[in-house]
């Protein structure tokens, strides 16, 4: 008797089921697989690039321009700041709010047809902007299409490759549709060309501001009238012709359309396109 009831005070053991074992491992197995996953992915930057100029177009961001107008069109910095009043010990129940109309110069409005233009513009160039083979920006008054000098010439010479022509149809078509006039730009680097056919910089630059004119005009959906070409040569550089980079990002060719209007994309659709004779 006394065996068995010391046999009775003894307490069972805890013993962990054999399923938890099992389920701790699969759980580990997955948290692994999920890590892995997250470690090889990757974002899309030219399709993030893409999305962030059609939403700099759309805000009406006047800041996607460096200096008047270049810049990175993907450098959005909002231009309607709210200040805020410091707090103070005196008046913390009560808000103060500041009439910020009566202080400093009010934001520049971008008038619509700018912002019209350049939304149509970067929508319908999406592939080129995210690639970085043009970039479309602008200011209060005009849009600029600005090409580089890789994607549209070879070195020292002004005819425009023929990956480049369909790219420039589709921006004459999207120009059609708005007024303004154009003024088509061709500027270089600050160092002397050696070419027996171009005598110096501003003839390179004007020939191959030309050359573009030639397309935007071949269809004539774009009246020639509202076209003009000119040569700029080594001045206004983007940035200091310091290195080979520097002279690559000032060598390009630039459409600027002036107080452009855009017509209601639905009519558009509807009217017939006049080919003068």
């Amino acid at each position: 008797m006394t065996g068995i009831s010391q046999q009775r005070r003894r307490k069972p053991q805890n013993r962990t089921p054999a399923w938890i074992v099992t389920f701790a491992d699969l759980a580990t197995l997955l948290l692994t697989f999920f890590i892995l996953l997250l470690s090889f992915a990757e974002m899309d930057i030219e399709k993030y690039r893409a999305m962030a100029n059609s939403m700099s177009v759309a805000f009406g961001s006047s800041n996607v321009l460096a200096e008047d107008i270049g810049g990175s069109p993907l450098t959005m910095i909002e231009s309607d700041t709210v200040s805020l009043p410091e707090p103070s010990e005196s008046a913390v129940d009560e808000p103060e709010f500041i009439d910020e109309r009566s202080s400093g110069d009010a934001p520049t409005k971008i008038p619509g047809g700018v912002i019209e233009l350049a939304s149509r513009l970067i929508s319908e160039l999406e592939t080129e902007v995210a690639s970085e083979t043009l970039n479309v920006n602008y200011n209060e008054d005009r849009v600029v299409i600005r090409f580089s000098e890789e994607a549209t010439f070879r070195s020292g010479e002004a005819a425009i490759k023929p990956d480049m022509i369909p790219i420039i149809e589709r921006v004459v078509g999207v120009l059609a549709q708005c007024s303004g006039d154009v003024l088509v730009s061709g500027y270089t680097d600050d160092r002397p060309i050696s070419s027996s056919r171009y005598r110096s910089n501003w003839d390179l630059s004007a020939a191959r501001a030309v050359s573009v004119v030639h397309e935007l005009v071949l269809n004539r959906q774009l009246p020639a009238e509202r076209v003009v070409a000119a040569g700029r040569a080594e001045t206004n550089p983007l940035v200091p012709n310091d290195s080979a980079a520097n002279r690559a990002k000032n060598r390009r060719v630039e459409i600027a359309i002036r107080d452009p209007e855009c017509a209601d994309a639905a009519a558009t659709e509807t009217l017939p396109v006049e080919i003068l004779p």
